[in-house]
């Protein structure tokens, strides 16, 4: 079983900073690799929306909104992917979720998504 977990949201003042961290686990330590790493977000009464993708091939792309403010990164050892979140404003504000598609022996390339945490940002 494939786990992403994220951490690192907040309540934060417009022009302030973030890092969200999603870190992939699979139960009995069964190997996996990881393929992409999305970071999405959902405001209240909006749309879904891709925030940043990276690539196992190193490719990494953003939404129109976030270039140049947010990075997205990959950590080998930890296996946890990082968005990191700078001049942030209150149209940011929303849950942020990690969908990985994460290849194991058993499953083959699946998707799957984290929890979610918070992201507030006040003006």
């Amino acid at each position: 079983q494939v786990q992403l977990v994220e951490s690192g949201g907040g309540l934060v003042q417009a022009g302030g900073s973030l890092r969200l961290s999603c870190a992939v686990s699979t139960s009995g330590g069964v190997f996996f690799k990881i393929n992409i790493m999305s970071w999405y977000r959902q405001a209240p009464g909006k749309q879904r929306e891709l925030v940043a993708r990276w690539t196992s091939v190193g490719n990494t792309n953003y939404t129109d909104s976030v270039k140049g403010r947010f990075t997205i990164s990959r950590d080998n050892a930890e296996n946890t992917v990082y968005l990191q979140m700078n001049n942030l404003k209150p149209e940011d504000t929303a849950v942020y979720y990690c969908d990985g598609n994460i290849y194991t022996y058993s499953q083959g390339s699946v998707w799957y998504r984290g929890q979610g945490t918070q992201v507030t940002v006040s003006s």
